[in-house]
C-alpha cells in the first residue's frame, strides 16, 4: 500500500480521496480543517459538509494534524484554497521530506504576490526545509461530485519532472479517472486558475437573461485573453485547446456545479458580492480571488484582458453587469487572430 496525503478536505479534495481510495493500492490520510468534517468521515464515511452523498472508502482516513497527514506520505497533495497554500506550506515544512512527490490540484493564483501554486509550493519548502520539492500541478475539467460517482473523467497532470509526472499518472489513473501527462505548468496552471475569471462572466450573462450567443462569444474570446497571457508567462498556446485550458473553461462556463459560475449568476440577478459569499457556507469560489491577480498579471505583462479587467469593476468597484457588457461590446474594433487584442 502506498501512503498519500491529501491536505484539504473541500469538495476536490474529497473527491481525490475518493479516486484514490477506491483503487485498493492506497492509504489515504486525508487533513480536514473542519471538525465536522473529521468526524463525518469518521462515523459515516461521507463528507456531509461539502460532498454530501458521496460515499468515502475505508482506505481513507481523516485527521487534524499535519505531522499525523504526512507520516511517511510518498505523495502529498495540496487541495487547500488558494488564498490559504502559502500558510499551510509554512505549518507542514517540518513534517516534509526530500523523497516526497507534491501534486498541487489548486486552481488558483496567491493574490498578493500573482505567483502560481506550484512556485508558492516550491518558494515556502525550498526556503524552509533546504530542498526544492519535486512538483506537478493536476487540473482538468472535473467536478468534484461527478469524480466522486465514478463518471468517466480526464484530466492533466503537469510537471518538469518526466518521472514524478508518469508516477502521478500511474498512481492516479483507474477506468474512470484519465490521467494525461504535460510538461508546460504555466500553461495548466494558469489555464485552471482563470478559467474561473470567465465562468464568473458566463454566470452574470446568464443571470441577466442572456442566451447562449453571449456566453459562446465570451467562452472563445476568454479563452483568447487567457492565452494571451499564458503564452506571456512561459507556457504554450497549444496548451489552451487541451483539457486544462479548453476543456476546463467549457465545464466551468456551462456547468450547473460550477460554483464560480453560480457567483456569476447571482451578480447578474442584481445580488451583491458579501451577501453571496455569505450564503456560500465556506464553499470557496476561486475565480473572486483570481481576477485581481489576473488583472495585476496582466498589466506587470503588458497584455490586454478585457473580459478580466470589466469582472474585476464588478467584484471589486461595483460596476453594473450591463454596463460592464456595454463596455466589452463597444470596444475599439479588433482583429479577432491578432495577439495583442
Amino acid at each position: 500500500m502506498s501512503e498519500i496525503a491529501v491536505i484539504g478536505a473541500g469538495a476536490w479534495g474529497t473527491g481525490l480521496s475518493i479516486v484514490l481510495g477506491r483503487k485498493g493500492t492506497h492509504h489515504v490520510r486525508l487533513w480536514a480543517h473542519e471538525k465536522e468534517v473529521r468526524e463525518s468521515i469518521a462515523a459515516r464515511h461521507v463528507n456531509e459538509l461539502f460532498l454530501p452523498g458521496q460515499p468515502i472508502p475505508e482506505s481513507v482516513s481523516p485527521t487534524g494534524s499535519l505531522e499525523e497527514a504526512l507520516q511517511g506520505a510518498e505523495i502529498v497533495v495540496s487541495v487547500m484554497p488558494s488564498q490559504h497554500c502559502r500558510h499551510l506550506f509554512e505549518a507542514m515544512r517540518t513534517y516534509l521530506k526530500r523523497s516526497m512527490q507534491f501534486v498541487s490540484a489548486t486552481k488558483g493564483l496567491e493574490e498578493t504576490t500573482l505567483l502560481r501554486m506550484s512556485e508558492v509550493i516550491a518558494a515556502v519548502v525550498s526556503s524552509g526545509s533546504g530542498f526544492v520539492p519535486r512538483i506537478g500541478a493536476l487540473s482538468g475539467p472535473s467536478f468534484a461530485k461527478e469524480v466522486a460517482r465514478g463518471d468517466p473523467t480526464a484530466i492533466t497532470i503537469a510537471s518538469e519532472d518526466a518521472e514524478l509526472a508518469e508516477s502521478v499518472q500511474r498512481e492516479f489513473s483507474d477506468p474512470r479517472f484519465r490521467v494525461y501527462t504535460n510538461d508546460d505548468v504555466a500553461g495548466v496552471e494558469l489555464g485552471g486558475a482563470l478559467k474561473n475569471v470567465v465562468a464568473i462572466a458566463a454566470g452574470v450573462c446568464d443571470g441577466l437573461g442572456l442566451g447562449h450567443n453571449s456566453v459562446a462569444a465570451l467562452i472563445t474570446r476568454g479563452l483568447a485573453e487567457i492565452t494571451r497571457l499564458v503564452v506571456a508567462c512561459g507556457g504554450r498556446q497549444e496548451t489552451m485547446a487541451g483539457l486544462a485550458g479548453l476543456g476546463d473553461l467549457v465545464l466551468t462556463c456551462t456547468g450547473g456545479l460550477s460554483r464560480n459560475r453560480s457567483v456569476g449568476v447571482e451578480l447578474g440577478r442584481g445580488r451583491k458580492l458579501p451577501d453571496i459569499i455569505a450564503d456560500m457556507h465556506g464553499m470557496v469560489a476561486e475565480g473572486v480571488f483570481t481576477t485581481h491577480a489576473a488583472v495585476g498579471l496582466a498589466h506587470a505583462r503588458g497584455v490586454e484582458m478585457p473580459i478580466s479587467e470589466q469582472m474585476h469593476a464588478i467584484l471589486h468597484d461595483g460596476k453594473s453587469p450591463r454596463d460592464a457588457i456595454h463596455d466589452l461590446m463597444t470596444r475599439t474594433a479588433k482583429s479577432e487572430t491578432s495577439l495583442s487584442s
